[in-house]
């Protein structure tokens, strides 16, 4: 029995991770989980799965949730809670499911504890990968990925060593609006953002497709997963997300890992490694159903945020950081109808430009920069 502490319970990859133990309640029990402001999900959830420890975002919520819960929970908030569920005694694996920066700080406490950490959170890595990487091998604890992209090239890499890889290609679907030249992305609503043509994602993430910095922060996520260098990792457009991503070893061999697009698969793999579990309710590949794979050349001019990106991360230090903030904050701001589609790249760019590098930061550098670039941006849009 594999015992779950959950950050980020009530969003996309959390209510997707409970789906998965509530198919193997033999084989995993919730033990503490952290919400941010749907609450009322949350309390559903609290009655479900008993968890011993909850946290939520805020103080105020503390009374809504205790006087919907029918057992004795304990019910913490805020960064002190969040750590305190990453860190509960009786977990042996972290889900890291939490969207955003706010998930790094309890992910490296949970590192510090020795823990097998499941990691959905893409700011992790991109804000601070030299940190939660080195304190990994620091303190022996096991970064499994969750990501589709990320499980695809952890799958293939099974028997193999990262020494074996030439070449890490990571599949894109290409976002709501691929077919759309960029001149055609002026005035798009948020409505018409939201609808992924293949993938049921949260808001943000969905956002995160559409303009490719989705994809750009798995680029970044790849280099510190897998021990890669930028310019070994290429991103191919492939619009039926059957294929997930491919390793290329240096022997001139191709592996790549293919299914239906259903973030349950990679979410049960990385809860139930190194074994395989049935998965319950998971559409059979046929591939003569399918009848053709298609690959595009990922144009760089077209999907100016995965440039941002790949810049970002070569140029190193702090400038992932900002990319992450910025993005958040504009996005923010795009799905609140403060901004346009496009300016979302121009607030990333007119950061990156601004910005003065600090190569290799700590912790707390990190989160000021983190903090300071949000607050222009805001003003900005303000």
């Amino acid at each position: 029995m594999k015992k779950i502490a959950l950050l980020g319970s009530t969003g996309s990859i959390g209510t997707q991770t409970l789906d998965v133990v509530r198919s193997h309640n033999e084989q995993f029990e919730l033990v503490a989980m952290s919400v941010g402001r749907n609450v009322a999900l949350a309390a559903e959830q609290i009655n479900e799965f008993q968890p011993a420890l909850v946290s939520v975002a805020e103080e105020e919520d503390i009374p809504f949730i205790k006087e919907r819960i029918s057992a004795s929970i304990e019910v913490m908030y805020g960064q002190k809670g969040m750590e305190a569920v990453s860190t509960h005694p009786e977990a042996t694996f972290v889900m890291n499911a939490v969207l955003g920066s706010i998930g790094l700080q309890p992910t490296l406490r949970a590192i510090e504890k020795g823990r097998t950490i499941g990691i959905a959170n893409k700011e992790t890595l991109v804000t601070a990968g030299h940190l939660v990487m080195e304190a990994a091998d620091k303190y022996g604890a096991t970064l499994l990925p969750v990501d589709s992209e990320h499980s695809a090239i952890f799958q293939c890499l099974q028997g193999c060593s990262t020494d074996d890889i030439k070449r890490l290609i990571l599949t894109a679907s290409g976002g709501t609006f691929r077919d759309k030249a960029r001149e055609q992305l002026r005035g798009v609503t948020v409505d018409e953002a939201l609808k992924h043509p293949n993938w049921s994602m949260g808001a943000k993430i969905t956002i995160d497709s559409a303009t490719m910095m989705n994809k750009g922060l798995e680029v970044i996520e790849a280099h510190w997963l897998f021990n890669t260098p930028y310019q070994d990792i290429d991103v191919v457009l492939h619009r039926e997300s059957i294929v997930h991503s491919f390793v290329e070893f240096k022997d001139g061999n191709t592996m790549a890992e293919l299914g239906h697009p259903d973030m349950r698969a990679p979410i049960q793999f990385a809860l139930s490694w190194p074994n395989r579990l049935e998965f319950e309710g998971k559409k059979q590949l046929n591939l003569w159903e399918v009848g053709a794979l298609h690959f595009e050349e990922m144009k760089l001019e077209r999907f100016r945020c995965l440039s941002f990106a790949y810049e970002a991360g070569q140029l190193g230090g702090t400038y992932p950081t900002v990319l992450n903030a910025a993005n958040e904050t504009a996005v923010a701001a795009f799905l609140k109808k403060q901004i346009e589609f496009l300016e979302i790249e121009d607030y990333i760019e007119d950061m990156l430009n601004r910005h003065v590098n600090i190569q290799s930061p700590t912790l707390e550098q990190i989160i000021e920069v983190d903090q300071t670039t949000r607050e222009h941006v805001a003003s900005q849009i303000k």
